[in-house]
């Protein structure tokens, strides 16, 4: 949950201000980290809703979870290097509160050192013949992982894990065969024109193959690797203080502050084009139709670029070796100003090609609706919200709420007789935003009960009395479903407005975040990134939580993610449940559910793919668990068989098809004739809705409410 920070309080700022504005401006990026580490610190102590004390206690658990964030597989440290580490454990207190980077360096510095020798080694290791017969095994739970004792051990444990990718990748290929094999044949069978062009590999050449991909793969993450700035590896280092009062306080470089306003935003000032990266290039993927990219008719996807020009009067940078995000970084600006990108063409021709930037929109972060057709002839609108996006700098940016309201006019013109809102995956956005969408839906009311680090208590309300839906609803979520998703959800189930249906619980992430800008309180004109930081938990309007509980569905059907470890629930740092006195409201219907529920349940207790899906998924789990895997290649392929003949027993799984029939309304049918990346993505939307067995459901739970 996002909240925008309000600074009329400013009385709340005083002690801090008071300790920061003591810096001078930062003369280089060492200074730069120790003013970002004392005020990191001043911020979480004075305006974090659950404060910790700055203690040993506290260093021990920051040592560990960095180590868990830079080296998780415990794959470039030696134990000479943690005996080494070990007596700064009790440190970082002390190193966080007086802007000491010994640390910092220390490690970093030894993890860049330790990159390069095992850069070094897996060269080496690939210029000599690879075995895959010995009777070795990789440790795949790094929890059960030891660090290497010394260089010899760690050159083991790099051979066992190229040999695991190269098995891996092996196997790949042996499934694109079969694949492409069976596609022939059935091509061949039904007199299709045969387009596949099948080579059969034999074993040597796919190990081959595979061993090329595999050393290209890790020359390309080395590199990439070691390309990172020590700014982002300082990123790194202080979420580890941060995440440590809890999983959603981090701190954000100047870059991700931006990244972050972008995708909260839904739009960008550029040109409107993807950039991807392979093995140390650059190319353009998709362009945005109606965008610079698009409309200068010279550039395409799958363009490979050489240099970017990001300012008239500065020198074009070659863009070969550039990271993505370089690149992005170079390619956005200001609006109206230019770009220039040289290109290589696929027949190898070279372009320059000049752009101006523009806003573009990046439709996948907005809502996005179907009208759906059932078995009866019955017609159901189906809206699916990504996010509860807001623009807070812009009046006239789009939000979540208006979005919905566009697309619940759109359905109620196509005469829909009830709504499915889809809140799968949807991690949450604004506060504010769940108050208007309850206006959309229901009368006026409380919707959220929102509790500071002292205590006090404040009442959200929606003041809109005159929603546009008042049929039946159906709202569906899942385990990722966050924040202001399980609000919205919660808002439904408690005033009896419709059905929550889907997971057992959703993502349990009750707690409030806003963005504090470093340089604020420091006199400097630098930019020293923000603090997200938790300031508030939020309360349902029956006093409860939904901190690590999440909202429970009326209507409960297990899937994939209900079978590992999703939640909050499952973060140590995460903060605590509780509860609080309920705030009065009235209920918008006496509509007793019970029926419908008991409908569903007896539905799945027979429902035969429902069953199947919880066998495949648990059969899933017992995979996840396993904690070593064989190297050698007779052993490795047999476990694979053994694995694709149990997989063939739910291959059912993925010809499910709902039966449900799928209408875009008129203007995206007529957008369709003319944009084909616009149609793909129609066109994809809808082949997964019809394999969506959750989405039939909630089709078959909102018929029956009256």
């Amino acid at each position: 949950m996002f909240k925008k920070m309000k600074l009329n309080t400013l009385f709340l700022f005083l002690p801090l201000m008071s300790l920061m504005f003591c810096f001078n401006a930062p003369k280089n990026d060492d200074e730069k980290m120790t003013t970002i580490m004392v005020s990191v610190k001043n911020t979480l102590s004075y305006l974090h809703y659950s404060p910790k004390p700055i203690n040993d206690a506290y260093s021990k658990e920051v040592y560990k979870h960095y180590f868990e964030m830079v080296d998780p597989a415990k794959r470039y440290f030696l134990q000479t290097d943690m005996d080494e580490f070990a007596k700064y454990e009790t440190k970082l207190d002390d190193y966080l509160s007086g802007g000491d980077l010994t640390f910092f360096k220390l490690t970093t510095d030894r993890l860049l050192q330790r990159a390069d020798e095992i850069d070094a080694m897996t060269q080496e290791i690939f210029k000599s013949p690879i075995n895959l017969d010995q009777d070795e095994t990789f440790i795949l739970e790094a929890k059960n992982k030891k660090y290497p004792k010394d260089k010899a051990e760690l050159l083991t444990e790099w051979k066992k894990y190229v040999k695991y990718n190269i098995l891996q990748e092996m196997e790949s290929l042996n499934a694109k065969e079969k694949s492409q094999k069976e596609l022939k044949d059935s091509l061949q069978r039904n007199k299709l024109k045969d387009t596949v062009n099948l080579k059969i590999l034999t074993p040597e050449q796919k190990r081959a193959k595979a061993t090329d991909e595999v050393k290209d793969l890790l020359s390309d993450s080395f590199r990439r690797f070691k390309r990172v700035k020590r700014m982002e590896w300082f990123s790194r280092y202080m979420n580890a203080y941060t995440e440590v009062f809890d999983p959603h306080s981090n701190y954000f470089s100047p870059q991700d502050k931006d990244d972050f306003d972008t995708s909260f935003k839904g739009k960008i000032i550029g040109i409107g084009a993807m950039i991807q990266e392979k093995k140390g290039y650059l190319y353009l993927g998709a362009l945005t139709v109606g965008a610079p990219a698009w409309k200068s008719k010279q550039l395409s996807d799958g363009d490979k670029i050489l240099k970017i020009k990001s300012k008239p009067k500065e020198d074009a940078v070659n863009a070969v070796g550039l990271l993505a995000n370089e690149a992005v970084k170079l390619i956005r600006g200001e609006k109206g100003t230019p770009v220039t990108l040289t290109v290589q063409k696929k027949d190898q021709s070279i372009k320059e090609v000049t752009l101006i930037r523009e806003e573009v929109e990046i439709e996948d972060t907005f809502a996005k609706s179907v009208v759906i057709t059932d078995a009866n002839g019955k017609k159901w609108g189906f809206i699916n919200l990504p996010g509860f996006n807001a623009d807070f700098e812009d009046s006239k940016g789009r939000n979540a709420s208006d979005d919905v309201k566009n697309e619940i006019i759109k359905l109620k013109e196509l005469g829909i007789q009830g709504i499915v809102l889809d809140l799968r995956n949807n991690g949450g956005g604004s506060l504010t935003e769940v108050g208007d969408m309850m206006g959309l839906f229901m009368n006026a009311g409380p919707f959220v009960q929102v509790k500071d680090g002292n205590g006090k208590i404040n009442t959200l309300k929606s003041k809109f009395n005159s929603p546009l839906w008042t049929g039946p609803l159906v709202v569906m979520q899942n385990e990722l479903s966050a924040s202001a998703s399980e609000i919205f959800a919660g808002v439904v189930q408690d005033y009896g407005r419709g059905i929550v249906i889907g997971s057992p619980q959703s993502f349990g992430k009750g707690t409030v975040q806003t963005f504090v800008e470093l340089n604020r309180f420091l006199s400097s004109s630098d930019d020293f990134g923000a603090l997200k930081l938790t300031i508030q938990k939020f309360y349902r309007v029956t006093g409860e939580s939904t901190q690590r509980k999440g909202i429970e569905s009326d209507i409960k059907l297990k899937d994939f993610f209900t079978y590992a470890e999703v939640g909050e629930r499952f973060d140590e740092y995460a903060l605590a449940w509780d509860k609080i006195a309920p705030t009065p409201f009235t209920k918008t219907t006496n509509t007793d559910f019970a029926k419908i529920e008991a409908s569903s349940a007896a539905r799945m207790a027979t429902n035969k793919m429902y069953q199947l899906m919880q066998e495949s998924a648990e059969w899933k789990k017992t995979l996840d668990k396993e904690e070593v895997i064989t190297l050698n290649q007779t052993k490795f392929f047999d476990l694979m068989n053994t694995r694709k003949a149990q997989i063939e027993k739910f291959k059912s799984l993925d010809k499910f098809n709902n039966k449900l029939v799928f209408t875009f309304n008129t203007d995206e049918q007529t957008r369709m004739k003319t944009d084909d990346i616009f149609k793909k993505k129609k066109e994809n939307w809808k082949k997964n809705l019809q394999k969506d067995f959750y989405l039939q459901e909630a089709i078959n739970v909102i018929s029956e409410i009256k």
